[in-house]
Protein backbone atom coordinates (compact mmCIF):
# COMPACT_ATOMS: atom_id res chain seq x y z
CA UNK A 1 0.00 0.00 0.00
CA UNK A 2 1.92 3.18 -1.00
CA UNK A 3 2.30 6.28 1.93
CA UNK A 4 -0.03 9.13 1.53
CA UNK A 5 2.68 12.07 1.10
CA UNK A 6 1.94 14.61 3.59
CA UNK A 7 1.69 18.22 2.64
CA UNK A 8 4.27 20.36 3.17
CA UNK A 9 4.87 22.62 6.47
CA UNK A 10 4.67 25.76 3.45
CA UNK A 11 1.68 24.10 1.60
CA UNK A 12 -0.29 23.96 5.20
CA UNK A 13 0.68 27.88 6.05
CA UNK A 14 -0.63 28.89 2.03
CA UNK A 15 -3.62 26.98 2.56
CA UNK A 16 -4.64 28.59 5.93
CA UNK A 17 -3.88 32.05 4.51
CA UNK A 18 -6.61 31.08 1.99
CA UNK A 19 -8.78 29.88 3.86
CA UNK A 20 -8.67 32.39 6.99
CA UNK A 21 -8.78 35.44 4.23
CA UNK A 22 -11.73 33.78 2.47
CA UNK A 23 -13.57 33.73 6.17
CA UNK A 24 -12.19 36.97 7.31
CA UNK A 25 -13.87 38.75 4.29
CA UNK A 26 -16.85 36.51 4.21
CA UNK A 27 -17.89 36.89 7.67
CA UNK A 28 -17.74 41.08 7.53
CA UNK A 29 -19.29 41.43 4.16
CA UNK A 30 -23.01 42.41 4.08
CA UNK A 31 -25.67 40.42 2.78
CA UNK A 32 -24.89 41.21 -0.55
CA UNK A 33 -21.71 40.29 -0.42
CA UNK A 34 -19.49 43.97 0.15
CA UNK A 35 -17.48 44.80 2.62
CA UNK A 36 -15.75 47.94 4.36
CA UNK A 37 -12.05 49.13 3.97
CA UNK A 38 -11.72 49.36 8.02
CA UNK A 39 -9.28 51.79 7.17
CA UNK A 40 -10.75 54.22 4.71
CA UNK A 41 -14.55 53.23 4.00
CA UNK A 42 -14.23 52.68 0.85
CA UNK A 43 -16.77 49.54 -0.08
CA UNK A 44 -16.05 46.58 -2.20
CA UNK A 45 -16.95 42.96 -3.13
CA UNK A 46 -15.71 40.50 -0.31
CA UNK A 47 -13.41 39.09 -3.28
CA UNK A 48 -12.31 42.42 -4.59
CA UNK A 49 -10.96 43.42 -1.25
CA UNK A 50 -7.80 41.75 1.33
CA UNK A 51 -7.46 40.63 4.20
CA UNK A 52 -5.39 43.40 6.43
CA UNK A 53 -3.70 42.79 8.75
CA UNK A 54 -2.67 45.16 11.86
CA UNK A 55 0.83 43.50 12.65
CA UNK A 56 2.13 41.75 9.94
CA UNK A 57 1.61 37.97 8.82
CA UNK A 58 5.26 37.84 9.71
CA UNK A 59 4.44 37.31 13.23
CA UNK A 60 2.57 33.78 13.44
CA UNK A 61 1.56 34.69 16.83
CA UNK A 62 -0.85 37.13 15.17
CA UNK A 63 -1.13 35.86 11.60
CA UNK A 64 -4.31 33.91 12.22
CA UNK A 65 -5.54 36.07 15.22
CA UNK A 66 -9.26 36.99 14.54
CA UNK A 67 -8.59 40.58 16.10
CA UNK A 68 -6.21 41.41 14.01
CA UNK A 69 -7.13 40.73 10.61
CA UNK A 70 -9.96 42.54 9.18
CA UNK A 71 -11.46 43.80 4.92
CA UNK A 72 -8.97 46.57 3.80
CA UNK A 73 -8.32 47.64 0.03
CA UNK A 74 -5.36 47.07 -1.97
CA UNK A 75 -4.79 50.72 -1.79
CA UNK A 76 -4.33 50.82 2.19
CA UNK A 77 -3.35 47.33 2.74
CA UNK A 78 -0.78 47.34 -0.18
CA UNK A 79 0.07 50.75 -1.93
CA UNK A 80 -0.38 52.87 1.71
CA UNK A 81 1.44 49.48 3.61
CA UNK A 82 -1.36 48.99 5.89
CA UNK A 83 -2.22 52.06 7.00
CA UNK A 84 -1.25 51.33 10.83
CA UNK A 85 -2.26 54.20 12.39
CA UNK A 86 -5.54 54.31 10.65
CA UNK A 87 -5.93 50.59 11.69
CA UNK A 88 -5.09 51.56 15.18
CA UNK A 89 -7.68 54.00 15.23
CA UNK A 90 -10.05 51.30 13.90
CA UNK A 91 -8.87 48.76 16.72
CA UNK A 92 -8.94 51.26 19.73
CA UNK A 93 -6.12 51.64 21.45
CA UNK A 94 -6.67 48.98 23.90
CA UNK A 95 -7.02 46.21 21.55
CA UNK A 96 -3.88 48.01 19.48
CA UNK A 97 -1.86 47.77 22.21
CA UNK A 98 -2.92 43.37 22.80
CA UNK A 99 -2.23 42.63 19.39
CA UNK A 100 1.28 44.52 19.03
CA UNK A 101 2.67 43.20 22.49
CA UNK A 102 1.37 39.65 21.23
CA UNK A 103 3.05 39.95 18.08
CA UNK A 104 6.32 39.87 20.21
CA UNK A 105 5.86 36.58 21.42
CA UNK A 106 7.59 33.69 19.75
CA UNK A 107 4.76 30.85 18.68
CA UNK A 108 5.72 27.58 16.54
CA UNK A 109 2.95 25.94 15.31
CA UNK A 110 2.86 22.54 14.54
CA UNK A 111 1.63 21.02 11.34
CA UNK A 112 -1.10 19.15 13.32
CA UNK A 113 -1.97 22.92 14.55
CA UNK A 114 -2.35 24.55 11.19
CA UNK A 115 -4.57 21.11 9.82
CA UNK A 116 -6.69 21.67 12.48
CA UNK A 117 -7.80 25.91 12.15
CA UNK A 118 -7.84 24.38 8.33
CA UNK A 119 -10.17 22.41 9.03
CA UNK A 120 -12.14 24.52 11.32
CA UNK A 121 -11.89 27.65 9.26
CA UNK A 122 -13.35 25.58 6.41
CA UNK A 123 -16.55 24.49 8.46
CA UNK A 124 -16.93 27.95 9.01
CA UNK A 125 -16.82 29.09 5.72
CA UNK A 126 -18.83 26.57 4.34
CA UNK A 127 -21.95 27.60 6.83
CA UNK A 128 -21.43 31.01 5.24
CA UNK A 129 -21.84 30.39 1.76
Amino acid sequence: MPKTKKPSRSKLVKKLDTVFSQWVRLSKADKNGYCTCVTCSKKLHWKEIQAGHFQSRKHYSTRWDELNVFPQCVGCNVFKYGEQYKYSLFLGKEAAEVLYLKSKEIVKFANSDLEDMIKDYSQRLKKLT
